[in-house]
């Protein structure tokens, strides 16, 4: 059930299996990383500002609620930031929808955002906030969460004590969701990652790995 600041959901993990030490490191990394990226990528901002005013009428950033983090009787909710990439108001008439290969929603400058990730830089913010981790499951919209729940086994435990991120072993093996069995086909690295967790070594090795894939995916353009 979906409250103002938190989603109710049920887990099957009586309690997070995370090392605290980890748990600990990978804060620190985030905040660290978070400043270090908003420093570097700040002389992109008034140029990805122009395109988007120039390309489409509204605002620069979007502000969406997601879910969040689980805890043992409720995930948290936040408003996730991003770059605007659809026309104003795409939703208005239709409600919450998924996203297609063309979609008629995103605006020219748009389509380059997304695929060179280039929209989720203010989700920096989200992180040192404490919203969101680097690295971590994708956050969900509550229009489509309980219906997933539903429908896919152990999909709420895959954020049990684990932050949402802005990229993850799911966002780099796979595009972005256009249906329900493309979210069923991601729980599985979902819950690979969250196992990583467990083991300080494991989850360096394995932050190591998707930053780089992250990369690659930016510089190609192959996000979608």
């Amino acid at each position: 059930m979906y409250h103002k600041n938190r989603v109710d959901t049920q887990h099957t993990y009586r309690k997070s299996d995370i090392n605290p030490t980890t748990a600990t490191i990978k804060r620190v990394f985030d905040i660290l990383f978070s400043v270090i990226g908003l420093w570097l990528t700040l002389p992109l901002y008034p140029l990805i500002f122009i395109a988007i005013k120039l390309d489409s009428p509204g605002p620069i950033l979007f502000r969406q609620i997601r879910i969040g983090r689980a805890l043992p009787d409720r995930s948290l909710i936040f408003h996730m930031m991003k770059f605007r990439t659809m026309h104003i108001d795409a939703e208005r008439v239709t409600g919450a929808t998924w996203a297609t290969e063309s979609d008629p929603r995103v605006t020219r400058i748009g389509r380059f955002l997304r695929k060179s990730r280039l929209d989720e830089l203010p989700q920096f913010i989200n992180v040192i906030v404490g919203d969101m981790s680097i690295i971590g499951p994708r956050p969900e919209r509550p229009s489509f969460y309980q219906e997933l729940e539903n429908a896919i086994p152990y999909f709420a435990d895959r954020t049990y004590g684990v932050r949402p991120g802005i990229t993850g072993l799911a966002q780099i093996n796979q595009g972005y969701d256009t249906c329900i069995e493309d979210v069923r086909s991601k729980v599985g690295f979902d819950h690979s990652y969250a196992l990583s967790l467990s083991s300080l070594r494991m989850w360096f090795k394995m932050d190591c790995y998707i930053i780089f894939k992250t990369i690659m995916v930016m510089v190609r353009g192959h996000g979608q």
